[in-house]
């Protein structure tokens, strides 16, 4: 992640600093823990780049959510495109136990926990697959964002102030 992350802060170099972060959060992959990274290395304000970072991540989920099984079927009926999304089906489907096994809380933690792999995209597409109802998915997603919010923050900004303070 941190390679990735310093590759899009090279292509965005010259940006605001604020569409930077935004665009960063709504990445797979980076989202919202990178965009928080982003932000602190960019000395973007606390407050607004948890703004930035929530909207930016939130962006890409109800499209997601909503059309990303019609986007996989017709992607499906392309050769070259076949393998591709099944790939990323069999990957996030991977990953699906806990969500399947737990639901809501299952995959509220799965997007908050800020490990490789997890996040809003893949909760979100996981949740498409399995055909969880919008009126469950969306909340434990956003809950998700929420605690990955909670978590990032005190690594990115508690943390290091913390350290300031102390040494």
């Amino acid at each position: 992640m941190e390679a990735l992350l310093d590759v899009m802060l090279d292509l965005l170099n010259g940006l605001n600093k604020d569409l930077t972060v935004f665009i960063i959060s709504m990445i797979p992959i980076l989202e919202l823990r990178g965009g928080l990274i982003a932000a602190a290395v960019l000395r973007v304000p606390y407050i607004r780049a948890l703004m930035l970072c929530m909207i930016g991540n939130i962006v890409p989920i109800p499209f997601i959510l909503l059309f990303i099984n019609k986007i996989f079927e017709v992607l499906k009926k392309f050769s070259p495109t076949k393998g591709i999304v099944e790939k990323l089906e069999n990957r996030a489907l991977g990953k699906s136990d806990t969500i399947q096994k737990y639901e809501f809380w299952g995959l509220m933690l799965f997007v908050g926990i800020p490990l490789p792999g997890t996040g809003a995209w893949t909760g979100s597409l996981v949740a498409a697959l399995l055909r969880i109802k919008l009126k469950k998915a969306v909340p434990a997603i956003f809950l998700g964002i929420l605690l990955a919010c909670a978590i990032m923050s005190f690594v990115t900004y508690g943390l290091p102030l913390i350290i300031q303070y102390v040494f």
